[in-house]
């Protein structure tokens, strides 16, 4: 009984849930449609004025396009207006144009008549002057018995004497020219190669010793029996002793200077290493080596292309490098022959000669001196064998052989070869003396002045051209001055090996000297001092 009292009470509930549950919902429903219908009013308001306002601005955009369309319309109408005027215009100018070109056209066809006319008398004249000239010869042949052909000759043959007469004169007036004024002319010409030919270069004797820093390096290279110094002798081919007046200069005795240089640079070197041991002198000996081999390779190759010389065997380069540590007569032998490479190629251009050809014979001229002091022989004939060696030109082979003239030249390059040696050796400056020899020249010049007798004091003056000896009166007369300076002359002779001449002069001078007013006693003073006071 009770449970189907309750599903009743149940499906009630539920009914009277879902009737509450509709009603509200159609309530909802009837809102919902009123808000709806609310919104729409709205939004259809604003859509009108929001339209109305679009139509306005159209009209409005529609009326401001109309106006620019009727202003272009009208501009485009102006523009065809002034078109049409200028196409007229220039129908009117092309019309003319064709008037005057017909008017060109029929006075081209006159002239052209004209010309022809003109070309058939000319045609006609010709002919007939070639006429007249062959009935001339023909009278000429009948009244003088002679052919065109005689006549010509006798016509060539007078030429040829008026020539050959007129040539005469010129030769002999520019000859007796060219003699008067050949030694002025030669001068100019080596005056105008010499100024525009070699620069000076500072100029670079090879040094022949090494100052060593201090004792203490000394007596290293000195130590166990000097076994360092002839370690660097056996190494090098050299013979190294240390000077007996000054104690820290070494000298280097060889009279190679490729091996000199080498030992030069090696010593440098310990010195600054400071490390003096077997192991270490035969490094710096291998390292010396190998850069001046580098640098004779690359000074010749400089040189060549600085001078444009040409190709060049590389072994003939490496060969004039060599001529950088070379002397003679204290000038650097590569500079020389650069000096007379330069003189030779400007005197060759001035000459209309081959520069290049002038130039590279001036560089090789003295290559000898290279390997003369390997080698027996002059440094002309060694010159010789190296260019032959290398297929030198046959031209540059004899600018060596004879710059000394040993050989006859066979060519004017060779001439100016030897011309621009004594050139660049005569120049004043050009040859000079190491420090070394220039000092010992004149402390020997001296010396052999103090060791005569009589003699007080001596002075070598003029770089060594001039020794001025003071002897002293009483112990020389004048006889026995002349005589000691005639020994002097003799024993410096003898002894010294000097370029140029030395001047030697002897003074000798006995002076008796007194004074006045220095004597208190003197009269005259005791006077002059009792007047004073």
């Amino acid at each position: 009984m009770f449970p189907l009292f309750g599903i009743v009470m149940v499906f009630v509930g539920i009914a009277g849930g879902v009737v509450a549950s509709n009603k509200q919902t159609s309530k909802k429903l009837a809102q919902a449609k009123r808000d709806a219908d609310d919104y729409l009013a709205t939004k259809l308001a604003h859509i009108e004025n929001k339209k109305q306002r679009i139509i306005k601005k159209n009209h409005r955009s529609t009326a401001e396009y109309q106006q620019t369309i009727l202003e272009d319309l009208n501009t485009q109408r102006a523009d065809n207006v002034t078109r049409e005027t200028r196409i007229r215009q220039h129908d009117e100018y092309l019309r003319q144009l064709a008037n005057r070109i017909d008017d060109d056209e029929i006075r081209f066809n006159e002239i052209k008549a004209t010309n022809a006319q003109n070309k058939q008398h000319v045609k006609e004249t010709l002919a007939h002057a070639d006429q007249l000239i062959v009935d001339r010869h023909a009278v000429l042949n009948q009244r003088s018995l002679l052919d065109d052909e005689t006549v010509k000759q006798m016509v060539l043959d007078d030429t040829k004497t008026e020539l050959d007469r007129e040539r005469d004169v010129e030769v002999k007036y520019m000859t007796e020219s060219t003699e008067t004024y050949a030694n002025r002319i030669a001068d100019n010409v080596i005056i105008e190669a010499i100024q525009r030919g070699p620069e000076d270069v500072p100029r670079s004797h090879i040094e022949r010793t090494v100052n060593v820093p201090n004792a203490e390096t000394r007596n290293r290279l000195l130590s166990h029996d000097e076994q360092h110094l002839r370690l660097i002798e056996t190494l090098t081919g050299t013979q190294l002793m240390f000077d007996p007046d000054e104690y820290l200069l070494l000298h280097i005795v060889t009279h190679d200077p490729i091996r000199r240089e080498i030992v030069r640079r090696a010593l440098n070197a310990l010195i600054v290493s400071r490390q003096i041991n077997n192991a270490n002198i035969e490094t710096q000996v291998n390292n010396a080596r190998h850069n001046v081999n580098d640098e004779l390779r690359e000074t010749g190759e400089d040189v060549v292309l600085s001078l444009h010389l040409g190709a060049m065997h590389p072994d003939l380069m490496k060969i004039i490098g060599r001529l950088k540590f070379r002397t003679s007569y204290g000038q650097n032998v590569l500079y020389h022959s650069i000096e007379v490479a330069q003189i030779a190629g400007v005197l060759a251009s001035e000459l209309g000669l081959d520069a290049r050809m002038a130039r590279r014979a001036g560089m090789l001229h003295d290559i000898g001196k290279a390997i003369d002091h390997e080698v027996e022989g002059t440094h002309v004939e060694l010159g010789v064998k190296i260019a032959e060696t290398y297929h030198e030109n046959p031209i540059v082979v004899n600018a060596i052989a004879a710059h000394h003239g040993d050989v006859e030249p066979i060519s004017l390059i060779a001439t100016l070869i030897s011309t621009s040696d004594a050139i660049s050796g005569a120049r004043p400056g050009a040859r000079s003396e190491s420090v070394e020899e220039y000092v010992s020249r004149l402390k020997n010049l001296e010396k052999i002045a103090d060791a005569q007798k009589g003699v007080k004091e001596s002075y070598a003056i003029q770089a060594g051209r001039e020794i001025r000896i003071i002897v002293n009166p009483k112990e020389l007369n004048d006889e026995e001055m002349s005589k000691m300076t005639q020994k002097v002359r003799d024993q410096i002779e003898q002894d010294l090996t000097y370029p140029g001449k030395i001047k030697v002069t002897s003074i000798r001078k006995l002076s008796a000297v007194q004074y006045v007013g220095y004597n208190p006693n003197h009269p005259k003073r005791r006077r002059y001092a009792n007047a004073a006071n």
